[in-house]
């Protein structure tokens, strides 16, 4: 089952209580990724990352009551400090591509998702806002939508110390 394309896709803004720059670099800045990118409780782990167009990525979130999520992607865009594109596939560890259903998530979830991430400037602060090519509901449904807002959070904590 395919997403219905009048279907609301997910779109998250988030105030930051930092400058685009700062903000920026820690989407881009694997060492600064591996503090927030992951939700409460979990971990992430790059097998392999490199931040710029045509680069590519390869992690996996380590949740300790749902296991393992890997997930593969490459960098369409990436505009200091203005804009993130980038493409998100369920994989393996060894990089295969995994059908959702074989990836733990529901059928209709999408092969590939593409994820744009903008930064704007207010001030002091950053609004970010991150659109992902994904049903809302699915991603409320899924957990994926909660996820994106508490590592919001634990970003906000690391600018905030």
């Amino acid at each position: 089952m395919k997403q219905n394309k009048k279907e609301k896709e997910l779109l998250i803004n988030h105030l930051f209580n930092a400058s685009p720059e700062l903000v920026f670099k820690a989407w881009t800045d694997p060492e600064q990724l591996k503090h927030w990118y992951a939700p409460d409780g979990c971990t992430i782990e790059f097998k392999s990352i490199t931040v710029k167009e045509g680069g590519s990525f390869h992690s996996c979130i380590h949740d300790p009551i749902h296991g393992e999520c890997w997930i593969m992607g490459t960098y369409q865009e990436v505009v200091a400090p203005e804009r993130l594109v980038f493409s998100m596939i369920l994989t393996n560890e060894q990089g295969q591509t995994l059908r959702s259903v074989e990836a733990g998530k529901a059928e209709d979830w999408p092969e590939e998702i593409q994820t744009t991430v903008t930064f704007k400037p207010i001030g002091n602060q950053t609004t970010v806002s991150v659109h992902q090519t994904v049903a809302e509901a699915a991603a409320k449904q899924s957990g994926a939508y909660q996820s994106w807002i508490k590592m919001f959070n634990k970003l906000n904590a690391i600018f905030s110390t």
